[in-house]
This record gives C-alpha cells, sequence and structure tokens, in this order.
C-alpha cells in the first residue's frame, strides 16, 4: 500500500493515540504515506446526552458504538483504511466486516481519582462528598463502597471534565482513566500529582482490587475491514501480550451481552514473571441500584486460557 489513511476522533487524546499509531508503522517500516482523517462520531455530536441514554428509548440515537460507529461507516465506505479507537470504547461484538487489527502495548489500566481538596483516598473524601463521573461502573463502584456519596453526571474529553471539576460546579472529585491522564502528559505518576491549568493537584491511584476497570481500559486498538490489504502492516506492530489480555476482556463482554449502560469491569493481567494470567471481574445488577454486586476471579497458566470468560460468568450464577 501506497498510503494508509488514519480515522480518527478529534479530540486531544484520540490524536495523540493516532499519532502513537503512525509513529509505530513508520517504526515497523512502512515507507508509504501516512494520512490523518478526523471524523466526529454520536458521541462528539451530543455531548449533552448521558452515554447511558444513547441506546434507550423508541428510536435510539446508536444501538452500540457511541465513539465508533461513524469511524466503522468510514471504513466501510474506504475513505480510511484504519480505525483508531481507545479500545474500551469499541463493542465487544464486531460486525464480521470488521477485525482488529492489532493493539499497542497497554498502559496503565487503573483510575485515578482526582479532588479538588486534596483527598489522599478515596475512603478519605468527606462524608456526604459529590463525584462526577459519565461512566455507570465507577458511578456504581462508588455508591456501593461509599452510600454516603453523591453521583453526578459529567461529559466531554479529559481537559473539558477538568476544567468543569476546578470550576466548583461538578462536585469535589471526579474519577478518570491514568491511561489518558499520562498519554496527555498531565498526570506525574511518580509523584502523583496532577499538572494542570498551572497547578499541581494531589491524585490518588485506585486499586484495580478496589476499582475494577472496564474491559479495554488502557488499551488501544486498531480497527480495520476484515479483507484490507492493511492487516499485513498493522500486524507488525501488535502487542501480543496486550492481545491476550484483552480477547479474554472482549469475550467476557461479549458472553455477556455487555453494552455501554452495563455496570460491569472486567480487567486481565500477566503476573511479573508473565507465565500467569489473572483476570477480575464485577457485575452490578442494572435494574437494583442497591443490590451487592457480582464478582469473579482467576488464575490461569498464560496459554490456558480459552474458557476463562465462560468460567468467570459462571462464578457470577449467569447462564449463557
Amino acid at each position: 500500500m501506497k498510503e494508509i489513511i488514519i480515522g480518527t476522533r478529534g479530540s486531544e487524546l484520540a490524536l495523540y493515540q493516532a499519532r502513537l499509531v503512525a509513529s509505530e508503522l513508520r517504526n515497523s517500516g512502512y515507507e508509504g504515506e501516512i494520512v490523518e482523517k478526523i471524523i466526529q462520531t454520536s458521541g462528539d455530536k451530543h455531548k449533552d446526552i448521558k452515554l447511558s441514554e444513547f441506546a434507550k428509548g423508541d428510536k435510539p440515537l446508536t444501538d452500540k458504538g457511541v465513539f465508533t460507529k461513524e469511524l466503522e461507516e468510514s471504513l466501510t465506505r474506504k475513505e480510511i483504511d484504519i480505525a483508531v479507537h481507545s479500545l474500551k470504547d469499541l463493542p465487544s461484538d464486531l460486525d464480521e466486516n470488521f477485525e482488529i487489527g492489532a493493539v499497542m502495548k497497554r498502559a496503565a489500566t487503573n483510575d485515578v481519582l482526582i479532588s479538588r481538596f486534596d483527598a489522599k483516598s478515596f475512603r478519605d473524601l468527606r462524608e456526604g462528598a459529590v463525584i462526577s463521573t459519565g461512566s455507570v461502573r465507577r458511578s456504581r463502584v462508588i455508591q456501593w463502597q461509599r452510600p454516603d456519596v453523591k453521583v453526578i453526571d459529567i461529559r466531554g474529553n479529559v481537559p473539558t471534565r477538568l476544567k468543569k471539576l476546578m470550576s466548583g460546579e461538578f462536585g469535589d472529585a471526579t474519577i478518570l482513566a491514568q491511561a489518558g491522564l499520562q498519554r496527555l502528559g498531565l498526570y506525574d505518576d511518580k509523584h502523583r500529582l496532577l499538572k494542570f491549568d498551572g497547578q499541581m493537584i494531589d491524585a490518588c491511584e485506585l486499586s484495580v482490587e478496589e476499582f475494577i476497570p472496564c474491559g479495554g481500559q488502557g488499551a488501544i486498538a486498531i480497527e480495520a475491514l476484515s479483507d484490507s490489504p492493511v492487516l499485513e502492516f498493522t500486524q507488525k506492530i501488535n502487542h501480543q501480550d496486550t492481545q491476550k489480555c484483552i480477547e479474554i476482556e472482549r469475550e467476557f463482554l461479549k458472553l455477556l451481552g455487555a453494552g455501554c449502560d452495563t455496570p460491569v469491569g472486567v480487567n486481565a493481567f500477566l503476573n511479573s514473571f508473565g507465565d500467569e494470567m489473572s483476570v477480575r471481574a464485577i457485575l452490578f445488577d442494572e435494574a437494583n441500584s442497591s443490590s451487592e454486586p457480582k464478582v469473579a476471579n482467576c488464575t490461569v497458566a498464560k496459554g490456558s486460557t480459552q474458557g476463562v470468560a465462560k468460567n468467570l460468568l459462571k462464578q457470577m450464577q449467569i447462564d449463557i
């Protein structure tokens, strides 16, 4: 191929991810032209609507893929060769015409608590504190662990959310993915400080045991048509260990039939020796906000991951 056209959303984070993919393609030996094409998605166009509301009602805005649908349409029309996504945004049940051509090496998977009052931990937040988040998973974990805390909805890209928080109009704290903050150069993980708008703000990293991340968090996916010649080039930059982990997470979500309004988290990771994989999952009842979550976990040899997703669902006593 003489040219690869990369489709991406227009946020600062999305552009960083697209340019990272372009750089990796160059480093892998691709010598053709690489073109960047910005595409606005449903999630970008309707920032006043909660993410959990897009698929609801008699005339849903989109049944899935709030941040990916328009990119896939551009792939189908062959206006772009690849679409670069935050993997967590990509529906787990892809149409047969598409496939994930590669995933980049995964960044941190955990969430970070950012407080206007420098809370040193989630437990350290004052009684009755207000946390803003657009994630149903984070919202349910917060309410489960701290019933006294009030949760309010917030939309927008990372800088927009931080500006809203620091203005005082969106509560005392918010929770964001560490990977996104680091990719934007906003987070110093060594000193656990957020650098934003000329301020240095204390941040608290939330453990993946306490706040099990959403499937795919911290990973960047390259999507392409399943018969595209571009796959020859994307496969050269695929990170295999990340792929093994996200395959289990996505299989779990697929079997569950999870969507953007499902309060679920799942996280697979390799141990420090790289020979075993551990997986944790948490699922809340969508209809009963006061119920206890279902939790499952397992550890298997790296090469024996088949059936892990079904095992997790079996532990949760969920029939598929």
